[in-house]
């Protein structure tokens, strides 16, 4: 999306500000000349994060604009206070402000101990509040003032509390601030919307929850910075108290071709798509082959310690027998063992640790690294290329404890065996 330049002079305060998709969304305000606060909590290198707050400085006034840092925790009011200050004594006031900062974990309740729930709660809903609470006073006197929330819209199925349901009330509370505080400050004239992306976006978090491997099937933070761009340069009273998405956002300033966003051009067709939205639940998936289009010979080669038995989830276990190599082994190193409910009920597992791996009925001998659970329609739709695991994980279909990275690596078979079943 071009720049307008109608972000010109105008004084941005974002959390998170120093990677991801805050760091995005500074770069593209600055290049019309904005004002940046960097407000984010990184002011010494992480050892597994790119990124502090003067690196991000460094390149916000490479493209244009005027930055400053501020080390903020968006828990401690007084960090907040003081970085707010510091703004307005800069910059001479705030005329937007995005709340970006954001804490994740994907554990159940009996998984999540009260420091995450703490955390989560904390940077996500109060953090929210707080930074918004500490600039509305200054957002009033603005032209255009803005308030965005990178949260999603409230949809209240169980399937989003299910499996997460810290982290939901969490990244909820910012979108509740959206729907009060949009009527609470309408008439003062100041927007306050949620900004929430279509598909997941490739960002430290998203590598650390499922791999390097899910930027075939991410989009780069661009689209988000974009989308934002587009929402707060228009009139504040035009738009207040939505749930926008940022492609939605974008096909209405008239962009239709997305494929530049995506971090592998290659793999459009196969963007996972984020938590929240319904596409997800509805996720298409053919169970119709017939018995003799799923079955796959057995090649004598690979290993299984007894017969598979029949059924589609016989039919899965024969197919990956037929595709285990050394190759797989080495890359894989992990034992999975698989709970399949529903109709074929059944415990199965899968060894690549050594030789050229084996599967069989059963548990697995040696202590399995990751477990995976979900229903036989959803795992033959899973394993036969129609769901992505990332998206069955992500929407509550695939339930998984253990090594959470080792069991995401089962991607790259699926792929393989999906023109196979």
């Amino acid at each position: 999306m071009i720049n307008s330049g109608k972000l010109a002079g105008r004084t941005i305060f974002i959390t998170g500000a120093s990677r991801g998709i805050g760091k995005s969304i500074a770069l593209k305000a600055a290049k019309d000349g904005a004002n940046i606060v960097v407000a984010a909590k990184t002011a010494e290198p992480h050892p597994k994060l790119p990124g502090t707050i003067y690196t991000a400085v460094a390149e916000i006034e490479e493209a244009g604009g005027k930055a400053l840092p501020c080390i903020v925790d968006v828990r401690d009011e007084g960090q907040v206070k003081s970085a707010v200050e510091n703004a307005v004594n800069k910059f001479g006031g705030i005329d937007i402000v995005v709340n970006n900062a954001s804490a994740i974990s994907l554990t159940g309740t009996l998984a999540t101990d009260m420091k995450k729930y703490d955390l989560m709660n904390n940077i996500n809903a109060r953090g929210t509040f707080l930074v918004s609470k500490l600039c509305i006073p200054y957002l009033k006197r603005s032209t255009n003032p803005h308030i965005v929330n990178i949260s999603p819209p409230l949809n209240m199925k169980p399937i989003w509390f299910q499996n997460h349901v810290a982290y939901t009330m969490a990244k909820y509370g910012m979108s509740m601030c959206v729907l009060g505080m949009a009527e609470e400050f309408k008439e003062d004239g100041i927007a306050v919307n949620a900004v929430w992306p279509q598909t997941a976006i490739y960002t430290a978090a998203i590598e650390m929850l499922t791999g390097p491997d899910s930027k075939n099937h991410s989009r780069k933070p661009d689209i988000v910075a974009d989308a934002v761009y587009a929402l707060i340069c228009k009139d504040s009273r035009s738009v207040t108290g939505q749930f926008l998405i940022d492609e939605e956002i974008l096909r209405k300033e008239g962009i239709t071709d997305f494929k530049s966003y995506a971090c592998n051009p290659d793999t459009t067709d196969n963007l996972m798509l984020d938590f929240f939205l319904d596409g997800n639940i509805n996720f298409p998936i053919n169970l119709n082959a017939s018995k003799e289009d799923n079955t796959v010979k057995q090649s004598s080669e690979k290993s299984s310690d007894h017969d598979l038995g029949s059924g589609k989830i016989a039919d899965i276990f024969s197919a990956i027998n037929a595709n285990l190599s050394a190759e797989l082994v080495n890359k894989t190193n992990a034992v999975y063992q698989f709970n399949v409910k529903g109709e074929e009920a059944s415990t199965w597992y899968l060894n690549l640790k050594s030789g050229t791996g084996s599967t069989g009925k059963g548990e697995p001998k040696d202590p399995a690294d990751a477990i995976l659970t979900m229903n036989s329609e959803q795992f033959f739709a899973m394993f036969s290329g129609k769901l992505k695991p990332a998206t069955a994980f992500m929407t509550g279909k695939l339930k998984i404890s253990g090594n959470l990275q080792k069991a995401m690596k089962l991607e790259k078979l699926m792929v393989s065996l999906k023109s196979k079943l």
